[in-house]
This record gives structure tokens, C-alpha cells and sequence, in this order.
């Protein structure tokens, strides 16, 4: 991304996109019970508690009534009816993974199959987005979840520990590349989860092949275990390889969240909130998504940013835009064009 002199200023800026992940798989309903809903119009509340809020869009996942990660894709076509019907102008962004939360005590943390996960594109009604992963990683999220705030937690389970201390995010190419199809074929946007600059720059052969011919929506997301950790050099180096015609929302957990937000924000970028991503605020206290929406908000206008509205979001993100070839993709992406037989030297400049 480039920046210019005044590129900092909020008059030429976006307006501020805030994706909330109020579902939080990783958490037991007892884990912050205030927080966490169970019932599908309790989990379709929380979406229109967020919207109400200031957050445009949904991460979406979803629980069975014994409080566990529901697995069922019956399941997410009701809450995403549920939503779509409750806040028409969100946008609804389903969680790739399904939920990755162990169905029992001992089980392993993982995500579901490639088969069941390509089945994501079939779900009716459509969500709007379904986030990607690119390429094969280690995902341990308990490496950064300190023991003094799982005290009481579920998550303070030894057999938890060790299931997600062990988990992996299959993304291989042969999946990445049938999974962006089905999607593609569906009207489905891919949301893309960057777990670091080896993940962007095989997102960019992707679409320099052709693979892809959409807008680029990107989220970089800083965590550790396996994905760039929570260091503003990793996330600065990230900004500046990242497409200058790209979306780029940060992502982090715990007291990470609140400051990665707000280098976001103040430069231009997008933030994302809510209990899958943190449950405490700086001070260590339990912390809402609502609340977290509201702080993001109150910081965006400090900066002297607007909040997009939900049909404003649409536009910023180029919801339902697709593009018929490869150099059309790279021209509304501000990439580079490929380069051509006979063509020497840089730099190569976009048509």
C-alpha cells in the first residue's frame, strides 16, 4: 500500500469498516455467560445488538443449544436467514473454519474436512462472504492465551489446552484452488485470512494465475502460534506488501486487540472486535462485543473517521463484484500487470 502526505487524513480516508466476531467457538457459554448466546434468537440478537452498534460486518459461526460449536450447515442457513432478515444491509461473513471448537473433552481442536468445508458455497441464503485460509498452517492459539486470564475458563482445561495447542488450518493448494471455485461459481466473496507475508504472496500467484478474479479483501491476522505474532513490524511490513486496491482489516486477541485496532484506524485501515478475539479489556475485565464495537467507534471519531453504514460497507468491500480476466483483476486490485514475453526491467506499471 502507498501512502502519501495526506494520507493520513481522515477526509481521505474510508470510512471505517468494523467486522465484530461475536460468537467466539473457543468459549463454553459458562465462560461469560453475559455475552454468549445459545438460543438461534439469541445468537440473532447479537448480530443485531452489533449492527446497532457500529459494526458492519458479521464473523459468522454458530452453537447448538448444549453451548457447543455447531458443525451443522442446516444450522448455519437458519442463522443466516435469521440475520439477513433482521439487518438486510450486513454483511454476513461465515467463519471457514465451521468451528474448529472439540466436540468432547480429549478431542482434538481442528477443522472440518475440505468436503465439508467446500460445502460452504451451497449454504442458502447466501452469506455474502466466506473467510479463506491460504496454505497449511500451525494454528496453536493457546501460545499467546495467558494462564491469568483463562483462570475459571473453560479454556483453562488441561485436555482443552492440548487440543488447541495442537491444532493445524488445512489449506493446501489443491483445496485453496477448488474451494475459490465453488465459491467464485456460488457469487460468494472469499474474505482472505493472512496469517503473514508467505500467505499474501500466494494469494498474489493465485490471481497473477488467474485462480482468483475478484476483489481483494484482506485480513492480516496477528496472534502467534504458527501466524505472525503480535509485533507492529509484522503488521507494517504486511501494510506495505499488501495491494494498494485491497481492503485490509487487523486482527488480534486479547490486550493486542485494542492497540492493532487502533493503528488500523489512524491509518486508514479496518479494525475487528468482539469475544472470538478477546473477552477482557485493557484492564483485564470482561468486555463485550458491544462494548468493543462502541470503543472502536468512540476511537474512530477521535481520529475523525466516519462509520460506514452497512450499505457503505457493501461498496468499500465490492460486495457481489467479480472480474472477467486476469488483467482486469490486477488493474482493480492496483497490482502490477504480469509481465509480458520480451518485457526487461522494472518497474511494470498497471494500464
Amino acid at each position: 500500500m502507498q501512502f502519501l502526505d495526506d494520507s493520513l487524513h481522515p477526509e481521505n480516508q474510508d470510512k471505517v469498516v468494523i467486522t465484530t466476531a461475536p460468537y467466539g467457538p473457543e468459549w463454553m457459554p459458562e465462560d461469560f455467560p453475559e455475552d454468549i448466546p445459545v438460543t438461534m434468537d439469541e445468537q440473532i440478537q447479537k448480530a443485531v445488538d452489533c449492527y446497532n452498534a457500529g459494526a458492519t460486518v458479521l464473523h459468522l459461526h454458530v452453537r447448538e443449544l448444549d453451548g457447543k460449536g455447531s458443525k451443522r450447515l442446516s444450522k448455519f442457513n437458519e442463522l443466516i436467514a435469521g440475520v439477513r432478515a433482521a439487518v438486510p444491509d450486513m454483511i454476513i461473513q461465515v467463519g471457514g473454519s465451521i468451528s474448529f471448537a472439540p466436540e468432547d473433552e480429549g478431542q482434538s481442536a481442528k477443522w472440518l474436512s475440505d468436503d465439508t468445508r467446500h460445502m460452504l458455497a451451497d449454504l442458502e441464503p447466501k452469506p455474502d462472504q466466506v473467510t479463506v485460509a491460504i496454505n497449511t498452517t500451525q494454528m496453536n492459539i493457546m501460545e499467546l492465551l495467558y494462564p491469568e486470564y483463562l483462570e475459571g475458563t473453560s479454556l483453562s482445561n488441561p485436555a482443552f489446552m492440548t487440543a488447541y495447542s495442537e491444532m493445524t488450518v488445512p489449506a493446501g493448494p489443491a483445496w485453496v484452488e477448488e474451494h475459490l471455485r465453488r465459491l467464485q461459481a456460488s457469487g460468494i466473496q472469499p474474505h482472505f485470512q493472512l496469517t503473514g507475508i508467505h500467505a499474501l504472496e500466494t494469494l498474489e500467484r493465485l490471481v497473477r494465475k488467474g485462480v482468483y478474479k475478484g476483489p481483494l479483501n484482506l485480513t492480516w491476522i496477528g496472534i502467534g502460534g504458527g501466524f505472525d505474532g503480535p509485533n507492529p513490524f509484522n503488521f507494517f511490513n504486511f501494510v506495505h506488501r499488501a495491494p494498494d486496491g485491497c481492503t485490509l482489516t487487523a486482527e488480534s486477541l486479547l490486550k493486542n486487540v485494542l492497540p492493532f485496532n487502533m493503528m488500523a484506524m489512524s491509518m486508514g485501515l479496518h479494525p475487528r472486535c468482539g469475544i472470538e478475539d478477546t473477552i477482557i479489556d485493557q484492564h483485564g475485565k470482561r468486555f463485550t462485543s458491544v462494548q468493543q464495537i462502541e470503543q472502536c467507534v468512540r476511537v474512530a471519531r477521535e481520529l475523525g473517521r466516519e462509520i460506514a453504514t452497512g450499505k457503505e460497507a457493501r461498496e468499500i468491500y465490492r460486495i457481489g463484484v467479480q472480474y472477467e480476466t486476469i488483467d482486469e483483476t490486477l488493474v482493480a486490485n492496483g497490482m502490477a500487470p504480469n509481465r509480458q514475453a520480451g518485457v526487461r526491467n522494472m518497474p511494470l506499471r498497471a494500464a
